[in-house]
């Protein structure tokens, strides 16, 4: 305890040194003075809070929100001084909102610790004393030697020692931890793979050198000492070496690895970093207006409390005969009794304040976020994956996105490969009927007979065949055995019992392309690589892997030939291999890459170098000195790459082609015309980029093209932008166009700001090119951090876009083919780019219309309820008396007035949906958070005081007069204060209150459910019933019943009924007249489209009930809603009766012809579905 508080405090760091040292089996060293690193356990807490500090902890979190801050120190002062109002009338409902915020909290924390503990719990097998031990994996210390059996999870990260195989490598999956569901193969030093019995590892005595624990899943750094017959053998370690906890083993009977990660430093624990918090605009906008009522609070109170003392400089009301002063308040001080008197007013009009805003909104976003995942327009059959929300903080910031910047690879194309055309010295091929054919010759050899290749040919496809990280497996996978091969649909390829596995969707295409031409690569054990060369088996021993990095953009192997020789093929960006080219048809071969380019093809350049004896031997040293090192070892790795990378011979290039996803062209038209700016970013080189931008619709061809490209200064650069900036001004063009590159992006983001981003808001379409990715994040973090601050959505389908995900105001992961990274760190994942337009049009409509309502309203509400208050110390004297009894205070916010604007926020529609969709300029309406503008506001907030008046001074003028009319008709002159007294008089106000703010709400909406109408009027209703109950009983637990007998005497009254009713009207008809005037006058597009009658929707709730051909899909969810909302009349044999034809719109109209959402709640007739 003492250790891990000192840790805390930063006086006892964990790790003292830059590398651990983990002994093998824990044989620690008998001589000499050791003394053992510490090292954290093997237990993961993902959990936040423990039994003891929960309390506290929560507390303390929800304490930093600055409303509930305030009514604490409200509630505080209600009890150190005289206030008029009961501390319950504040302690209530900040107990009620930090009650139900720390129950969802412990809830879900609750929920982490049953997930921690069946992990910490999971039975393991490790080597102690020459035996097999089960234990608990928390046990599990660094340096033990664990066993893992094949389709078991790793318990721990873990350095490989030996497998079942002779080879000692192993085949694992990492779909939990970057999603990528491929094989990846991992290897053991030699000196340990031959230990493949517990007593041959009990007799191992190995040390491991490594770094201390990071988050990057893809690096590590260390070496193993074996010491054999007093020998000491040195073997680099790197992530092929590495198990990383939750990774899975495949096809691999068991392994046998040293635990160097445990618990929270492995790498998987790491990464359980927290996402910057993203703050919606609504939010912001918000906490604005809960500052200005601040200061309108402290307005009221300062002005009470001045008004208060100026009142009472006459005698006779300083010290009234009915109220006499004590000693000790005449001696009292002025300073601290007006102090007093300020407190006392921030107390009484502290309401003011709507504490019970803030877990509304969060309960609408929560249960609000539900309707993505349910809505069947957004699932996509053949992936079977649903949209999913990660951050439901963002709901109405979908309805505010102003730039969409998204990746081209996977996002825009289905990241399905290919293989198209190569070029093979200087000479242009395709493929025809799986064989190589010249450009301009026709396939008309007869079937069968061999293609002619040889030389450079046979090379180029050897190289292709060989230069590559394609895993192999025999076996056919076991989930097959459970209905369905989750490979199949991402990069199986079956033939002959073989398929082929590669992290890269290009890797595969042109592994399978030889394969068909007839150079087939057929297995890889160990260190061996086999081909079959048109029958004829080969074998090339793997002597390095140059991994591919994005720096470099390429890879490369090293291999002996069967004759012997050793040899360089690699394969990259024309970019990266060109310029390291010394022969070879260089020109020819660029020429075509750009060709294929200009096709829309992705290209990747083939290169090889062959070494002598001596010049491989200087290779080898300087690849294994860099290898071994443990500082810097990146940086001395990059420089043997470079070293060996160099005086290629260029073989050709390969063209791959990625067919565009459905519906990207509708969708990007639909995304401009609802005025959001297209961003295309793409590491791509840019003919291809271009032509696939011109294939999905991002630019047009009468486009006027603008390029930035192939900068070379910074001077250059500003030149081409002023150039470009004043082609702009003169061409009168409707659109422009940008293409940028990488590199003059760069230059222009270094000094050149503010000239190209007046080029680029000037373009109606941009695209960047050779875009790395922190480049695009850069790019998303300049637009979002520019003086007009718009709202960016960065959307993207793998790794590479992290950066430019989280950086966005809003990010979106495609679940696509190149893993779950992108999904994992995103608020919100789809599964196609299609779908993003009704995530935008139509979601983000709904979202933002209802929050802005719902903000809005809140303040509205409060306003109508403190105003009276403050205009009633006008007539008191300011003596501080309360308008309303204390449980009426204390239930307003929480019972009286709170569901109704929960469901309206839950459910309204302004637009119905299918007229969202088919009309993307709606969506302009309530850009640029326009209907929470301080126009808006200032008019919500005056209709509230405006209201206010007429509620305080229609009660006093209708009912505070001399003659008041009984129940029984009796008039009643001399004792008015039988009947109408304070609690009377403010009981009259409190119910015209309650009436109008619902009605008024009522008269907001657009989309009635049966849930709106039960709430709106079930409010008004059990207001009246708990009234006549509150005040018809006597209470034996309330110290003092002002309110008893009062509710019922004013309903016995037939001139408080006349006087209610007329109030109500008087409030709520010029919003009426208003409505009426502007709709018909100066009407909105968004109230030109309301009046345009909705298509005949599906009434049983088309997203969950009816599907798109009519067949039927009710689920148990789909029928629990429609028993919510009363849309469901009928069985599922209605669904049969609806067909495409019977709506009003087509298939030829811009897209989503079918909606099935589950917004589509509005009550038609069940016969159309």
């Amino acid at each position: 305890m003492l250790r891990w508080i000192r840790q805390q405090l930063g006086f006892d760091p964990p790790h003292q040194s830059d590398t651990r040292t983990v002994y093998v089996a824990n044989r620690f060293p008998q001589h000499g003075h050791y003394i053992p690193q510490r090292f954290a356990d093997n237990r993961i807490i993902s959990s936040k809070y423990t039994v003891w500090n929960f309390v506290p902890k929560n507390l303390f979190e929800q304490f930093r929100r600055i409303a509930n801050f305030y009514f604490l120190i409200i509630f505080l002062v209600q009890l150190m001084i005289d206030t008029p109002t009961s501390p319950v009338t504040s302690g209530l409902p900040l107990f009620f909102v930090i009650t139900v915020t720390a129950i969802k909290q412990g809830y879900e924390d609750w929920l982490r610790h049953k997930a921690d503990n069946e992990v910490n719990g999971a039975p393991v097998f490790v080597v102690r004393s020459g035996s097999l031990v089960q234990t608990r994996s928390k046990n599990i210390r660094v340096g033990d030697i664990v066993r893992v059996a094949k389709d078991e999870t790793f318990p721990a990260d873990l350095a490989l020692l030996s497998s079942d195989r002779a080879d000692g490598t192993c085949h694992i999956t990492t779909a939990s931890l970057d999603g990528e569901t491929n094989l990846k193969t991992h290897y053991s030093v030699a000196e340990t793979a031959v230990c493949q019995s517990v007593s041959q590892l009990e007799a191992l005595q190995a040390v491991v050198e490594c770094q201390q624990p990071e988050a990057d899943l893809y690096r590590f750094v260390g070496r193993i000492t074996v010491t054999q017959q007093g020998e000491e053998i040195v073997r680099p370690l790197g992530p092929e070496n590495l198990l990383l906890r939750g990774a899975r083993l495949k096809n691999t009977k068991e392994i046998f690895g040293v635990a160097v990660y445990t618990g929270m430093e492995s790498k998987m624990a790491l990464n359980y970093k927290c996402k910057s918090q993203k703050r919606s605009a609504v939010e912001k906008s918000m906490n604005t207006f809960l500052i200005i009522y601040l200061g309108i609070l402290l307005f009221e109170a300062v002005l009470s409390t001045i008004l208060k003392y100026a009142w009472q400089a006459e005698d006779k009301w300083d010290e009234p005969f009915y109220n006499q002063k004590t000693e000790q308040e005449r001696n009292s001080s002025p300073i601290l009794k007006f102090i007093s008197d300020f407190l006392a007013f921030l107390v009484l009009y502290n309401f003011i304040i709507p504490i019970s805003l803030y877990v509304t909104v969060e309960m609408q976003k929560f249960l609000g976020s539900f309707f993505i995942g349910w809505d069947l327009d957004l699932y996509h059959e053949e992936s079977d994956q649903k949209a999913q929300v990660n951050t439901s903080d963002l709901n109405e910031e979908l309805g505010q996105v102003e730039y969409v910047f998204t990746d081209k690879t996977g996002t825009l194309t289905e990241n399905e490969m290919q293989f198209r055309e190569c070029s093979i010295n200087g000479i242009k091929y395709r493929e025809v009927n799986g064989k190589l054919v010249p450009e301009g010759m026709t396939d008309d050899s007869p079937d069968g007979s061999t293609p002619h290749l040889i030389g450079e040919e046979l090379l180029f496809l050897k190289a292709v065949s060989l230069c590559h990280t394609v895993q192999i497996s025999y076996d056919q996978p076991d989930c097959l055995v459970g209905g369905g091969d989750p490979f199949s649909h991402v990069n199986g390829f079956s033939s002959n019992h073989m398929e082929y596995y590669a992290s890269s969707p290009d890797e595969k295409a042109l592994v399978e392309a030889t394969k068909r031409i007839g150079v087939a690569f057929t297995r890889c054990s160990g260190d061996i690589m086999e081909i079959k060369t048109f029958g004829k088996s080969e074998r090339y021993k793997l002597l390095h892997v140059l991994e591919f990095d994005a720096n470099r953009r390429r890879m490369s192997v090293i291999l002996q030939t069967p004759s012997g020789g050793n040899v360089l093929f690699t394969k990259g960006a024309e970019s990266a291999i060109l310029p390291f080219t010394s022969s070879g048809e260089i020109e020819k071969t660029r020429l075509h890459v750009d060709e294929f380019a200009l096709k829309g093809l992705r290209t990747l350049v083939v290169a090889c170098r062959h070494f002598s004896p001596e010049e491989y031997i200087e290779v080898d040293g300087r690849l294994n000195a860099a290898r071994t090192a443990l500082q810097q070892r990146e940086e001395r790795l990059q420089e043997a790459f470079s070293y060996i990378e160099r005086d290629l011979h260029l073989l050709g290039a390969t063209g791959v082609e990625d067919k565009l996803q459905d519906k990207v062209q509708e969708t990007i038209e639909a995304l401009r015309l609802a005025g959001i700016k297209v961003w295309v970013l793409t590491g791509d080189k840019h003919e291809t980029a271009v032509s696939v931008s011109l294939s999905c619709g991002h630019f047009h061809r009468t486009m006027n093209i603008l390029e930035l490209l192939q900068q070379r200064s910074d001077n250059e650069c500003a030149e081409q932008l002023r150039r470009l900036a004043r082609r702009i001004k003169e061409d009168h063009v409707i659109q422009h166009g940008l293409v940028v590159d990488g590199a003059s992006l760069s230059l222009a983001l270094r000094e050149h700001e503010k000239l190209f981003m007046e080029v680029c808001k000037n373009c109606s379409a941009v695209l960047c090119c050779r875009m790395a990715p922190l480049q695009k994040a850069k790019v998303v973090r300049l637009f979002k951090t520019s003086p007009e601050k718009p709202i960016t959505l960065a959307i993207g389908d793998g790794a590479n876009d992290v950066s430019m995900i989280q950086e966005a105001h809003v990010g979106i992961g495609i679940m696509g083919k190149e893993g779950r990274q992108a999904v994992r760190n995103s608020d919100y994942a789809i599964a196609r780019f299609k779908f993003l337009a009704k995530l935008l049009l139509v979601h983000g409509h709904f979202y933002y219309i209802r929050i802005a309502t719902l903000v809005q309203y809140f303040f509205y509400k409060n306003v109508c309820f403190i105003t009276p208050q403050f205009l009633y110390q006008f007539f008191c004297l300011f003596s501080q008396q309360t308008l309303y009894d204390s449980v009426y205070l204390t239930l307003y916010n929480i019972c009286f007035t709170s569901l109704p604007i929960l469901v309206y926020s839950l459910f309204e529609q302004l637009v119905h949906p299918h007229v969202l969709q088919n009309k993307p300029g709606l969506y302009r309406d309530i850009s640029k958070n326009s209907l929470l503008s301080f126009r808006t506001f200032l008019y919500w907030t005056l209709l509230g005081f405006c209201h206010a008046f007429v509620f305080f001074f229609g009660s006093y003028i209708l009912m505070g007069e001399d003659t008041t009319l009984m129940g029984n008709g009796q008039i009643l002159r001399a004792n008015r204060q039988l009947m109408f007294g304070n609690w009377t008089f403010g009981t009259l106000v409190f119910t015209v209150m309650v009436i109008t703010v619902t009605l008024k709400l009522a008269l907001e909406t657009h989309f009635w459910t049966w849930m709106n109408h039960f709430v709106t009027w079930g409010s008004i209703a059990f207001y009246f019933i708990f009234s006549l109950f509150y005040g018809g009983i006597i209470w034996p637990f309330l110290h003092t019943q002002d309110m008893y007998f009062v509710f019922v005497q004013l309903l016995s009254s037939g001139s408080a009924w006349f006087a209610i009713i007329i109030i109500v009207i008087t409030c709520l008809f010029p919003d009426v007249v208003k409505k009426v005037f502007y709709r018909h006058l100066q009407p909105t597009s968004t109230q030109k489209s309301q009046s345009i009658s909705a298509p005949q929707a599906l009434s049983c709730m088309e997203s969950l009930c009816c599907y798109q051909h009519g067949q039927s899909g009710c689920s148990r969810l789909a029928r629990l809603l429609e028993h919510m909302t009363g849309q469901c009349q009928a069985s599922t044999n209605h669904c049969h009766t609806s067909s495409r034809n019977n709506r009003s719109w087509s298939d030829t109209e811009n897209f989503y012809s079918n909606d099935r959402s589950i917004l589509t709640l509005s009550p038609i007739e069940a016969t159309h579905c």
